[in-house]
């Protein structure tokens, strides 16, 4: 009995939810505009509640018998939310619907009449489309769902309904005080007018973060001012005891024995540890197993798994290739995190995915390693196994794991790199909780890298490869072979790749045949270039026609001579300019066998 009380409670205070907050607009807004405003907030409000009843057991029968994944139903509520939003753009877009034209048969006259006037059935529509959404905001809820419906079908069938009318009641009083508002200010009197539309706005906007996740965004401010699972999680807590045999004998449930746990003993996973877990499978996806990789970079050479880690660690798996500046440019910090959290439980996991074909060798990738000071492990990817097992495309790209398995940050490319550590705080601190250490040393500064001017790079990464050289200014675009080229006697254009003398042009790089030549416009600060040579190879570097300095040349440049000596297969930084501006580079090419596969910028 003491849990229907609490998920009656429950109902109430998920109304002050982050999680439901900015969606009380879409409550508001589809209970106004007519003379029927209180049956809307009725209607509105009891389809939401029916909504979720619903969809809960749906829930609870489709992840059991069918695999339905939660997702699915997040997805679902969001296109209901934009249908319904458009609806109030675009009022005749009912009559395009084609279970809205067999309404028009005139058996069902008055029906239609009330579901083009976005009565009734408008109503329900938009309640029903928010049921889903609001039953992922409460811990309560996911006890319920997690332990006592597999239990008890009465009793979990109750306390859902307790929960079910604590919502509805408190929806319905925020609604009621947001009609009066807008009654008082006399914004909503014209039920065609533009207030109507600017909701129907506000209803796509809502569906589109809800459908991509950036809802949860909005969300992350509120927690920190308010969050209503604390005051849920104590009331649980003191009503069952902190042990988790008094936990699950005071909520009148059996607890579930784990095999597998974070101290590599069984455990009781308590009825708040289940819901966490529920919650979690409802908002995050489990991160895929790293896929037979081809090779293993570590201090002891042994296999890696994530499995390995689950229960007992946080993981960030980075996926990068070494000759990638932009997955360089985020090592400061991966090395950094490492450093400072590493005694914390993070582990760090890199996933060298390569883009070239000299990628693929451990050699190469050992010895990259070493130049870049990377001392956490990584793992060889080299078919692409790992890589589509994550359904990934972008070199870096950080998936953060935490204790359980989730991926509950992802972060693509540079930037955002408190925020990445931030997340690593907070899965940081629910390992120690759950493990019970101590959460000190977890909560640091952020690391403060000065990082590169992105925002000044106006060139594209340039391929030299008939595969991709869709930049290339003379010759013919995607030809294989040999061809030898002439530079442009007038002025080159900008973010084209010119090229001059003797080249055989292969699928990934262009490879010289004798003394050759790089011409190229670029707008940026830095000028990089991927390339390898037979044998050493020194390339003289111009920028605007004269030799580089000791103020502009690059790491691989000695500014005595303007030269760069190309051999190993990697990036080579050739020129750093302190400002960004436009500049016309010309690499000469000393004799043959000089491999370009790429120009990058910084």
């Amino acid at each position: 009995m003491a849990l229907f009380f609490i998920a009656l409670l429950a109902g109430f205070l998920t109304v002050l939810s982050p999680c439901v907050l900015p969606l009380l607009p879409i409550i508001v807004g589809g209970s106004i505009t007519g003379e029927r405003s209180v049956w809307r907030a009725l209607t509105v409000t009891i389809s939401l509640g029916v909504s979720v009843f619903v969809f809960t057991i749906l829930l609870k029968v489709l992840t059991i018998f069918i695999q339905v994944p939660a997702w699915f139903w997040t997805d679902f509520s969001a296109v209901l939310i934009g249908v319904v939003g458009l609806s109030m753009l675009f009022p005749k877009l009912w009559d395009m619907l084609p279970f809205a034209a067999r309404l028009n048969a005139e058996s069902s006259k008055t029906m239609n009449e009330g579901f083009a006037k976005k009565s009734f059935w408008g109503d329900v529509l938009v309640g029903g489309a928010l049921g889903p959404v609001f039953s992922s905001c409460s811990p309560t809820y996911f006890i319920v769902l997690a332990t006592v419906l597999p239990a008890s079908l009465a009793a979990g069938v109750a306390d859902i309904l307790a929960y079910i009318v604590g919502l509805c009641v408190s929806l319905l009083v925020v609604s009621f005080v947001g009609q009066k508002i807008l009654d008082g200010l006399g914004v909503a009197s014209d039920p065609n007018g533009l207030f109507k539309k600017i909701f129907g706005i506000l209803f796509i906007l809502v569906g589109i973060a809800i459908a991509t996740g950036f809802d949860k965004v909005l969300e992350a401010p509120l927690y920190k001012i308010f969050d209503e699972t604390t005051i849920e999680q104590g009331l649980l807590q003191n009503k069952a005891g902190m042990s988790a045999s008094s936990t699950a004998s005071g909520l009148g449930l059996t607890p579930i024995t784990a095999s597998t746990t974070q101290t590599g003993t069984n455990i009781k996973v308590t009825p708040l540890l289940a819901a966490t877990l529920a919650k979690k499978s409802a908002l995050y996806p489990q991160a895929p197993e790293f896929v037979t990789p081809d090779g293993y970079l570590n201090p002891n050479g042994q296999p890696i798994s994530l499995a390995g880690y689950k229960g007992k660690n946080v993981v960030l798996v980075d996926f990068w290739t070494y000759s990638c500046i932009n997955c360089q440019r985020t090592l400061p910090y991966l090395n950094s995190w490492y450093a400072k959290y590493k005694d914390q439980g993070l582990v760090i996991i890199g996933v060298s995915t390569p883009e070239f074909a000299f990628e693929h060798v451990q050699s190469n990738v050992a010895a990259a390693m070493k130049q870049l000071g990377i001392m956490y492990p990584v793992i060889l990817d080299n078919e692409y196994k790992t890589w589509n097992a994550y359904k990934n495309q972008f070199w870096p790209h950080e998936y953060l794991v935490d204790i359980d398995g989730y991926v509950v940050h992802d972060h693509i490319g540079e930037g955002g790199y408190a925020e990445t550590e931030m997340a690593i705080q907070a899965a940081l601190a629910e390992r120690a909780t759950r493990l019970r250490m101590s959460t000190e040393g977890i909560k640091q500064s952020v690391t403060n890298v000065k990082a590169d001017d992105i925002g000044a790079v106006q060139s594209p990464e340039t391929y030299f490869g008939s595969d991709r050289n869709q930049y290339l200014g003379n010759g013919t675009k995607g030809q294989a072979g040999p061809q030898t080229f002439m530079l442009p006697v007038t002025a080159p254009s900008a973010n084209t790749l010119y090229l001059g003398g003797p080249w055989s042009i292969e699928a990934e790089d262009a490879v010289t045949q004798g003394p050759s030549s790089v011409k190229y416009v670029y707008s940026a600060n830095d000028f990089y270039i991927v390339a390898s040579g037979d044998s050493a190879i020194s390339v003289e570097v111009l920028q605007d026609g004269v030799s580089l300095t000791a103020t502009n040349a690059g790491a691989d440049v000695d500014p005595s001579t303007s030269t760069a000596t190309i051999q190993a297969n990697r990036l080579y930084k050739l020129v750093h300019n302190s400002v960004p501006g436009v500049h016309t580079i010309e690499l000469k090419i000393s004799g043959p066998g000089f491999h370009a596969y790429t120009l990058d910028f910084g």
